[in-house]
C-alpha cells in the first residue's frame, strides 16, 4: 500500500476524490481516506501544518496501515536557482534545518539518537516520481529538501539554510516524515512544486498567487504516477 500525505487540503483533496471505494477513519484528528486508484491500494491523509502534525500522522499511517512507502506532496520555496517557481523539486535527501545542538559541538542539523544530518530518500521511488515529471514535460530537480517549523520569506535566512545543507527547496513537514520513515525503516521521498522562492516576495506576492497552481500541480504529477 502507498501513503501520500500533504500538509494543506489544497495539497490532498483533489487525490481524495481520486479513490475508489473509500474508507474514511479519524484517527488523533487526522482523516485517513483508503481505497483503490487505478488498481492500487492507497491511504491519503491532510496531516496538518508544521513537523509535529506530519509525524504524528506518518506514523499513524504506518502503524495503522502498514503502508510499503509514502510520498509527502505539497509546496515548498526554492533555495536554488536551479529549480524555478512551478518546478519541482524531488528529496534525494531530507534535513530539519531548524534542529541545532551545535552549542554542544554536534553539526547543524544532527538529529540525536539516530545521529544523521540528512535522510536519505528511496532512490527507486525517486526516480519512478521523477519519470512521472518528465512525462508531465516538467523541470524535476532532484536534491536535499529542508524542513523546519518556519515559513521561510527572507534571503538571510534562505542563505544560512543553503550554506548549512546545500538544499535546493525547504518545506515545514518533508524532513519530519522523513525521520518517521527512516526510523521504521519505510521507503519515502518528498515531493515539492515550488510556489515562492523564499524571499522577501515570497508571503506578500508569491506564495498567496501560485500556492493553489504548484498544490494542483504537484497533485497531477501523482495521478500520473499511479497511471
Amino acid at each position: 500500500m502507498l501513503g501520500i500525505i500533504g500538509a494543506m487540503r489544497v495539497e490532498t483533496d483533489a487525490l481524495k476524490a481520486m479513490v475508489e471505494n473509500a474508507t474514511y477513519k479519524m484517527i488523533s484528528g487526522v482523516e485517513f481516506v483508503s481505497g483503490i486508484i487505478s488498481g492500487k491500494e492507497v491511504v491519503i491523509a491532510q496531516c496538518g501544518i508544521g513537523k509535529v502534525f506530519a509525524a504524528l500522522c506518518a506514523q499513524t499511517m504506518i502503524l495503522s496501515y502498514k503502508v510499503d512507502e509514502i510520498i509527502n506532496v505539497g509546496v515548498a520555496g526554492s533555495l536554488s536557482p536551479r529549480v524555478g517557481l512551478l518546478d519541482f523539486a524531488l528529496s534525494d535527501a531530507v534535513v530539519e534545518h531548524d534542529m541545532d545542538t551545535s552549542p554542544l559541538g554536534d553539526p547543524v542539523g544532527l538529529i540525536s539518537g539516530i545521529n544523521k544530518v540528512f535522510l536519505p530518500a528511496s532512490p527507486a521511488l525517486c526516480d519512478r516520481v521523477e519519470h512521472a515529471a518528465k512525462a508531465m514535460g516538467k523541470t524535476c530537480v532532484r536534491g536535499v529538501i529542508a524542513s523546519g517549523d518556519q515559513f521561510i520569506g527572507d534571503s538571510e535566512r534562505k542563505a544560512r539554510i543553503v550554506k548549512n545543507f546545500d538544499a535546493i527547496a525547504c518545506d515545514m513537514e518533508g524532513a519530519a516524515i522523513g525521520h518517521v520513515c527512516y526510523v521504521n525503516e519505510i521507503p519515502f521521498t518528498v515531493l515539492r512544486s515550488i510556489s515562492d522562492n523564499a524571499s522577501e516576495e515570497a508571503g506578500a506576492m508569491e506564495y498567496p498567487t501560485l500556492c493553489e497552481h504548484a498544490a494542483k500541480q504537484s497533485q497531477e504529477l501523482i495521478r500520473r504516477l499511479f497511471n
